[in-house]
């Protein structure tokens, strides 16, 4: 099934479905997106082929997932945790901006600093636009801040030496000099 691109307005409809398709007893579900669908939804990046969660997603989500996928002629994994396994060390839930909240499901998107050091762990060459375009929103000075944070999300990875010349890098590419 090819990917169908996805913007924000279509990821809000899409989850407020997955939502009233849930059973009406049960625990709030709770998915965090990011990365480019979280930047689709605050209109920072016009489409995404999917909407990532840095949290798994249970067998009720997944159906009513796959329910909505099929109505639309989407990939049943349009939402998936495939984030899950970068999610960082500095993720809380309770920092999350409430993006869309139902009885049985509350959608939440983590603040963009975050975002931005999530995608600067992948760093693969299509998160470089993403970058640029997320820098203004974070709030960084310096490319030590950044490095620090990056330290404090991912304590168990050693950053790449070259890590603050990239950020150093991105930031004059999005308007902004760094010390």
């Amino acid at each position: 099934m090819d990917a169908t691109p996805l913007d924000g307005d279509t990821i809000k409809g899409l989850l407020s479905e997955v939502a009233e398709r849930l059973s009406p007893e049960g625990e709030q579900h709770v998915v965090v997106i990011v990365g480019g669908s979280l930047l689709a939804w605050h209109g920072l990046r016009d489409t995404t082929v999917d909407v990532d969660s840095a949290r798994r997603l249970d067998d009720e989500l997944v159906a009513a997932v796959a329910e909505v996928a099929a109505a639309h002629g989407l990939d049943p994994k349009w939402l998936n945790a495939g984030a899950a396994r970068f999610s960082p060390a500095t993720l809380d839930i309770t920092e999350c901006d409430h993006l869309l909240e139902t009885p049985r499901l509350l959608v939440l998107g983590p603040p963009l600093r975050l975002v931005f050091v999530m995608k600067l762990s992948r760093a693969q060459p299509n998160d470089l636009a993403d970058l640029i375009v997320l820098f203004p929103h974070t709030g960084f000075v310096t490319a030590s801040d950044v490095v620090d944070a990056y330290r404090d999300a991912y304590p168990h990875e050693e950053p790449d030496p070259g890590l603050a010349d990239l950020v150093i890098e991105i930031a004059r590419r999005a308007g902004r000099d760094l010390p």
